[in-house]
């Protein structure tokens, strides 16, 4: 869930432990080594296949507007714990940390090819909120409204007045509040973490450094990954739109169901969609292939969750919309796969957040599904993808899936009309 956008971040005088990996329980331990970009030359989207926004907000657009997180390179972390009078942190802020990190680095790592060098520090304190948890007004959409004197706005006043001189927010790209647990309803009944991302709140430190793409991490989700709420919220900070569909009240409906976790970061773990690593700078040029003209081209697809290979396939439809081609296989992201094979989804960037900005092509549409055992599961879209012998006609590209390689990557061909 993606909100307005601020945080700033004080800490006490207390040691920074400059962390990836779970504090020992000994003590702390100096900050963890990380391996150099095994390929560095993933870059943002360019060419015809990179869509244009229809404004200045966020959007599945190739560029993303100014004032959010770089999402490749290294990128730097502040993550603070703050608790309430009426619920206290009955564990020890190293075991609350130790709920997203490493994980959370790690799955960038992973998803990224190596080209997110994703570092977290931690101030392994609780930080005491000066009033009970209920009395801040915090609700599922709570804006943050610097005119009030509840809320986010008065949360994040509270934290940096805490940590404000020992906490230099210029150091960091984002800033990670995890709340005590036992803060608000069970994430089961209500979802309430949020992620103010892209332009300042309007809070300052005395440093001068503004606060903004700042993640607020509420309750426990449930699953085998339950980080993954916090991977779902930095990635609004690095400008990746909800892909789920807000509808009438809490309702809400999955276009993409469990192939992204800006759709569903429930229940077991999920990698990203092709199209979001190419905007995010985690593929190289050579790993997209854009087709522009009419007629039939082949193609092979190695699959997101291994290493090498053409990733992607765009064919654009007009400069805010395409349709996109990946090969989708079990893999270290990839918990739910059942169905290997080849996802499309069409792209719209004329689509605000949360309103199925991508939505994927069901290669089943009347089946039950094929991963059916998780209730955090869109059943229904997990025998989405393409498998060989199948054919696909979407917004007038067709597309077949001729077969697979030694390698396991598939081979399609993509056939468009002339429009």
């Amino acid at each position: 869930m993606t909100g307005m956008r601020t945080l700033a971040i004080p800490v006490v005088a207390a040691a920074l432990f400059a962390l990836t990996a779970p504090v020992s329980m000994a003590g702390a331990h100096a900050p963890t080594a990380l391996p150099a970009l095994p390929d560095p030359t993933g870059r943002r989207p360019t060419g015809p296949c990179a869509l244009r926004s229809a404004g200045r907000t966020v959007s599945e657009s190739a560029r993303t507007p100014g004032g959010y997180a770089r999402s490749s390179g290294t990128v730097r972390a502040v993550t603070l714990l703050i608790d309430f009078p009426d619920a206290p942190g009955r564990i020890s802020p190293r075991q609350r940390y130790a709920e997203f990190f490493p994980a959370v680095a790690d799955f960038y790592r992973t998803s990224s090819y190596g080209r997110l060098d994703y570092r977290s520090t931690p101030l392994l304190r609780w930080i005491r909120m000066s009033r009970p948890y209920s009395a801040y007004g915090i609700r599922r959409g709570t804006p943050f409204d610097t005119r009030s004197d509840t809320g986010y706005h008065a949360l994040a006043r509270e934290i940096l007045a805490a940590v404000d001189g020992s906490v230099d927010l210029r150091r960091y790209d984002l800033v990670n509040v995890l709340a005590s647990p036992d803060a608000g309803p069970p994430a089961t009944e209500d979802v309430r973490s949020v992620t103010f991302a892209g332009a300042p709140t309007g809070l300052r430190t005395r440093h001068g450094a503004a606060l903004k793409n700042v993640s607020f991490i509420w309750s426990r989700q449930t699953g085998d990954s339950p980080y993954r709420v916090l991977v779902h919220e930095n990635g609004h900070s690095f400008g990746l739109p909800d892909l789920y569909a807000t509808g009438r009240g809490d309702r809400s409906v999955s276009p993409v169901g469990h192939w992204d976790p800006m759709d569903e970061d429930w229940g077991p773990s999920n990698d990203f969609l092709a199209w979001h690593k190419w905007k995010l700078g985690w593929l190289a040029p050579r790993q997209v292939q854009c087709v522009t003209v009419a007629g039939s081209r082949t193609f092979t697809l190695s699959p997101t969750s291994v290493h090498g290979g053409t990733k992607l396939v765009v064919v654009p439809l007009s400069r805010r919309r395409a349709v996109t081609l990946e090969a989708r296989a079990p893999g270290p992201l990839d918990h739910t796969v059942c169905r290997p094979g080849v996802l499309i989804t069409t792209v719209a960037t004329d689509r605000p957040s949360g309103s199925g900005p991508i939505r994927a092509v069901d290669s089943t549409p009347q089946g039950r599904g094929c991963y059916t055992s998780d209730p955090n599961v869109t059943a229904g879209l997990s025998d989405a993808p393409f498998t060989v012998g199948r054919r696909a006609a979407v917004e007038g590209v067709t597309v077949d899936v001729l077969g697979r390689d030694a390698q396991g990557g598939w081979r399609i061909k993509v056939t468009r009309g002339r429009r």
